[in-house]
């Protein structure tokens, strides 16, 4: 079937670009004319593993168009939103990109019924609004039917996510609207979870907040097990087993980051506080994920030996380009502050971190580099390269054989063995 989808980020691109690898023809709507232009080559503009190869296949096939245009809805049996929405000051959702894109929509409907279907995380009532502007602007007798149907994937592994979901979720009041989006996902794995619009748009915030949750309760448990003498690695270890809790997501380290925890847990917050419920378990979450980042720039501060350390890591978790709420930020702020110099190196990141920090930082090319005169090695990304390096290599590096590791990727008692001071997040010392 043809559809269209309305923003090109790692959702918008990810989805569209599965979609069309399953046969359908797929508009992609952009409104940065040097973006559209570099999608067209078949630059993703992002890093996701395997998204490129995709994108080229379905742009030589021609399954996959990239445009400005709005023309392409009259044609469109599904319409996608997926554009962006930011967290405001207050903690809720910016939807004034979802409240343009909506009224375009409606302006450029055709003859047929058109499934106008929200991807993009929105707050519960978003779909009833878009329904009210779709109304207000669309031409009289226009035929359509509004749903939702949020995404679940992670930066990293989107295009694997995209394909094989836990879930699907579609919510809408149409009847034929449900059908026409499980005719679309026929080749999508994944559990059908049929549903109002409120329940959809709840779900997304609700899913996202619960892994978040997980991480700062890890975290916290860190917090108690340095001070109590324990390993949380062993404590989370034994959580885990039992299969209620499960183990995903009991890690400690330097907290979340990304584009969708952060955003999500205020937005799922400010939502109970316009409901008048008081949502201090939201509140502490994000309280304890702050908190790690700068526990852990002092615990570099209380063990780093010189004033030159080495960076490895700048995005918010390996595999992908992202630095959104990426705890390296204020890590490095704080580090920054406290007087030390930084020499940084990440496969992905490089270049967005430099649009912020410029040239407050000395830019590695590779990770060994980045250790050339440097007296410590902070670890803020778990990148497999990291956990593959020739540690012996790195100890010959430093000035000073101390790693201190803010994702636990080395194994304390290797370390040990090796000669390097080691200091990690929530683990006992080994002696």
């Amino acid at each position: 079937m043809e559809i269209t989808m309305i923003g090109h980020g790692y959702v918008g691109l990810v989805t569209a670009s599965i979609f069309a690898d399953a046969g359908n023809k797929v508009n992609v709507i952009g409104r940065t004319p040097e973006k559209i232009q570099k999608l067209k080559s078949g630059d993703p503009l992002i890093f996701e593993p395997g998204l490129e190869e995709i994108l080229d296949r379905n742009l030589k096939n021609g399954n996959l168009n990239f445009t400005l245009s709005y023309d392409s809805i009259k044609d469109s049996k599904i319409v996608f939103i997926g554009v962006g929405t930011p967290s405001q000051k207050d903690g809720s959702a910016d939807l004034s990109q979802v409240r343009v894109v909506a009224k375009k929509i409606a302006e450029n409907l055709g003859d047929n019924f058109t499934v106008i279907s929200c991807k993009s995380t929105v707050p519960v009532g978003t779909n009833v609004e878009v329904d009210k502007i779709v109304k207000e602007n669309a031409s009289t007798g226009a035929k359509y039917a509004v749903a939702s149907c949020p995404e679940f994937l992670r930066e990293g592994t989107g295009v694997t996510d995209t394909l094989y979901p836990d879930r699907v979720i579609i919510g809408s009041e149409s009847q034929k609207a449900i059908e026409v989006l499980l005719e679309l996902h026929k080749p999508i794995g994944g559990e059908r979870v049929i549903t109002d619009l409120a329940s959809a748009e709840l779900i997304k915030y609700a899913s996202n907040s619960i892994l978040a949750t997980k991480i700062s309760f890890s975290n916290l448990i860190a917090e108690m097990s340095e001070v109590a003498g324990a390993d949380a690695g062993i404590v989370l270890e034994a959580v885990g087993l039992d299969n209620r809790v499960s183990d995903k997501f009991l890690n400690v380290g330097i907290g979340y980051g990304g584009a969708c925890f952060p955003k999500d847990v205020k937005a799922l917050a400010f939502i109970g506080k316009s409901m008048k419920l008081d949502t201090g378990i939201l509140d502490n979450v994000e309280k304890v994920n702050f908190r790690a980042r700068h526990r852990f720039a002092k615990r570099v501060i209380d063990n780093a030996k010189g004033k030159k350390l080495a960076i490895w890591g700048l995005s918010f978790k390996p595999n992908t380009d992202d630095i959104r709420e990426a705890p390296s930020i204020d890590i490095m702020n704080d580090l920054l502050k406290a007087g030390y110099e930084l020499s940084v190196y990440d496969p992905q990141a490089m270049g967005h971190i430099e649009g912020i920090f410029g040239d407050k930082l000395t830019y590695a090319d590779d990770k060994m580099q980045a250790l050339d005169g440097a007296e410590t090695l902070v670890v803020l990304t778990e990148w497999n390269e990291f956990e593959a390096a020739d540690l012996e290599a790195v100890k010959k590096s430093l000035v000073n054989p101390i790693i201190i590791d803010g994702r636990n990727v080395y194994d304390p008692k290797q370390m040990k063995k090796l000669g390097f001071k080691y200091y990690s997040v929530g683990r006992r010392d080994v002696k």
